[in-house]
């Protein structure tokens, strides 16, 4: 009986045993197939900051996201069959509704675009007039004519009275006197001594034709113009060469339009432009000057001419410039389709199946809403043009969540940024004077490995042994 006893308890050892063997290679089974750990917490905007806890970033300050990590998980691949890299994702077409994604065809674009831009008005620096005093003296009356006004020519603006101007007069009168018949030199050289005192014409003829001494000298403007600046004031003691007003001449205006450096190529001397102020437009033309970098705004100033009737454009007003500007051949994208970091710029390829890859591209010229995208694409290729902000945060998620599969190297072909690991197992890599370059496709490597020497001076290194 005793024997019997131990045989039962045996049997029941072994079979609780299997039970729990099988029960743990049923576990491990579901872990390798793609089961998720328990959650980490990262960034929307930091993806490499993690924690295992719920809490705000330290860097920016936003809530932690949960984020689930697979063990075993399988590289995500296209429609095509071919692996995608670290932050591909797969959003559903719910999803991508929800989020508002909209998709595009990369194309190559010729013709025609606008290029709008601000400009600011200034007065043309060749009809500018600085009114100021030939003379130390006193400034006895003014007639109003403030800053910004506008004002006529011949106006007066200021009288003042300096004691060289009496010496002056009868040094004049005298000439009048004993040289008019004999020496007409002599006599224009007394009235030129007036006239660097600051005496006008018209005041000039009026000493000359009446004889009589004159007390105050008069400051007229000598265009009609706008009054740039105003320093004069009643009773104010001034030495010579002092400033009164600063005149100009407003029949014509420069504009300065701000434009970036990418688009001065498509600006030239002579260009015509469109110019809008208040309902008004005007036509300018651009000066043969070259532009000036504005440190404050990052841009350059092309300056435009412009006719100025019934000065509708007075110096400090800001308005709007139009250049229609001819485009070559080039694969341009919806500015909104390129997500720029500061330190790259991505832009999210449609692989098939709701997958997305995010791919480093590089730009040239931006028009309008387009921008020019030199290497990184191909024609024809379906991209991400409205919501890539939120793809982009969720790519970043999926990215730190995988940990950053691999070294991202760029195809010395296509300009497309590849996963260095995923294209050496492919069996795409090549290596040429002690560099080693990755491919995103077979053909790539093919077209490299006939003509190393030309594309490894037009590409970049991905990995110098």
């Amino acid at each position: 009986m005793k024997v019997a006893g131990y045989s039962v308890l045996g049997l029941l050892l072994m079979g609780a045993a299997f039970m729990a063997g099988a029960r743990w290679a049923h576990r491990g089974s579901g872990l390798a197939s793609g089961e998720r750990a328990s959650p980490v917490y990262a960034c929307p905007m930091h993806p490499q900051y993690r924690s295992d806890r719920p809490a705000d970033c330290p860097s920016c300050g936003m809530r932690l996201e949960p984020v689930h990590e697979e063990r075993g998980a399988k590289p995500a691949v296209a429609g095509d069959g071919t692996p995608l890299p670290a932050g591909a994702l797969q959003v559903s077409s719910e999803r991508q509704q929800t989020i508002g994604v909209k998709l595009g065809v990369v194309e190559r674009i010729t013709g025609t675009s606008t290029l709008r831009t601000t400009g600011r008005v200034a007065p043309d620096e060749n009809a500018v007039y600085p009114l100021v005093a030939g003379a130390d003296g006193l400034v006895r009356g003014t007639r109003g004519a403030t800053t910004g006004a506008t004002v006529r020519r011949g106006e007066i603006l200021l009288s003042y009275f300096a004691p060289e101007f009496l010496n002056a007069q009868l040094s004049y009168f005298s000439g009048l006197d004993t040289l008019r018949v004999s020496n007409q030199d002599g006599v224009d050289r007394f009235a030129n001594t007036l006239r660097n005192l600051g005496v006008s014409d018209r005041q000039l003829d009026a000493i000359r034709a009446t004889r009589k001494i004159d007390q105050y000298i008069q400051v007229v403007s000598p265009v009609d113009g706008f009054v740039l600046d105003r320093k004069a004031s009643v009773g104010q003691r001034f030495e010579r060469g002092f400033e009164f007003y600063r005149i100009a001449d407003l029949r014509r205006v420069w504009v300065l339009a701000d434009v970036y450096e990418d688009q001065t190529p498509f600006i030239h001397a002579g260009a015509k432009a469109r110019i809008t102020s208040q309902g008004r437009r005007l036509e300018g033309t651009v000066g043969g000057t070259e532009p000036i970098f504005d440190e404050a705004t990052r841009t350059l100033k092309v300056r435009l001419e412009a006719d100025n009737p019934g000065f509708a454009l007075k110096p400090g007003m800001f308005v709007d410039v139009q250049f229609d500007v001819a485009v070559p051949p080039s694969v341009a994208v919806p500015a909104e389709a390129i997500v720029d970091s500061g330190l790259r710029k991505t832009v999210f390829v449609d692989r098939g199946g709701g997958y997305f890859e995010p791919r480093s591209v590089e730009t040239g010229w931006r028009l309008a809403d387009r921008v020019e995208v030199t290497t990184g694409l191909m024609v024809g290729e379906r991209i991400v043009i409205s919501g890539t902000f939120l793809i982009d945060s969720e790519s970043r998620m999926k990215a730190a969540g995988q940990g950053l599969a691999g070294q991202a190297a760029r195809d010395p072909i296509c300009g497309m940024e590849v996963d260095a690991a995923r294209a050496a197992a492919a069996g795409r890599r090549s290596e040429f004077q002690g560099v080693t370059y990755f491919f995103c496709a077979d053909e790539c490597k093919q077209r490299f490995d006939a003509e190393p020497g030309k594309y490894a001076q037009a590409g970049r290194p991905s990995v110098k042994e």
